[in-house]
């Protein structure tokens, strides 16, 4: 039964803990309730697969939604037999892919479905506060580490970007993302292997940069050692004299 048919079914919340499979079940019997469940359940999964390509947020949001349109009236197609969450993903690529191609990004051709294996060959803990959400400080500073590591993962090749997203963020396998991405694992690995090789490079220039700016001592605060020594020279140098 296709879910636009059946509007007028009564809506129960199914439990929180429902399987994908039971959670299909309920939309195609018209649960729209069931469906948010699925949204929320894969939202950040799919958000960061649209992400990767899109590499912005309004586009992606904008094409979660339409994804998930899709989805919902292609519910009936879905076979049980298969990971939803491969499903919706292979469905998100599939749209993201698609706005670059209305935008006329060369990124639609680089980012494909279907590829051959890649050629290209790969190339002290720190002791954390005990309550660290607790401290402002190293809240600030997580934020801006991690807008930094965001940063460089939208610097990634196109290529390489999604599958590290799938693969090194998201934690799927390297069967789950060859199978969402129709691609050989092989080339999977290599493409997740290069991705952070670039990522790690990527990182590392950037700690080198800050580090000669550590601890910097100039502008406001090095006038105000001086100009506050300097009035201490001055009253000394008045004491002396009288």
């Amino acid at each position: 039964m296709n879910p636009l048919k059946s509007a007028s079914a009564a809506l129960t919340a199914p439990p929180a803990d429902s399987p994908d499979a039971e959670l299909v079940s309920q939309c195609l019997a018209g649960n729209d309730l069931a469906f948010a469940q699925i949204m929320r359940r894969h939202n950040r999964l799919l958000f960061r697969t649209a992400r990767s390509i899109l590499k912005n947020d309004d586009d992606t949001q904008d094409a979660l939604q339409d994804a998930y349109l899709h989805a919902w009236r292609a519910l009936a197609t879905f076979r049980a037999d298969a990971r939803l969450s491969t499903w919706l993903v292979r469905i998100v690529v599939n749209e993201a892919l698609g706005r670059l191609r209305g935008q006329g990004s060369p990124s639609a051709r680089i980012v494909r479905l279907h590829a051959g294996p890649d050629s290209e060959s790969p190339t002290p803990e720190m002791q954390m506060p005990a309550n660290p959400d607790d401290q402002p400080e190293p809240s600030l500073m997580r934020a801006q580490v991690r807008q930094q590591i965001e940063a460089r993962i939208d610097s990634l090749p196109d290529a390489f970007r999604v599958v590290f997203m799938l693969r090194g963020v998201q934690e799927m396998s390297v069967e789950e993302v060859a199978l969402a991405l129709d691609i050989p694992e092989a080339t999977v690995r290599s493409r997740f292997f290069r991705a952070r090789s670039l990522l790690r490079e990527g990182l590392s220039r950037d700690i080198d940069l800050g580090l000669s700016d550590a601890f910097s001592f100039a502008g406001q605060r090095c006038d105000c050692i001086v100009e506050g020594v300097l009035a201490r020279i001055a009253h000394e140098r008045e004491s002396s004299r009288a």
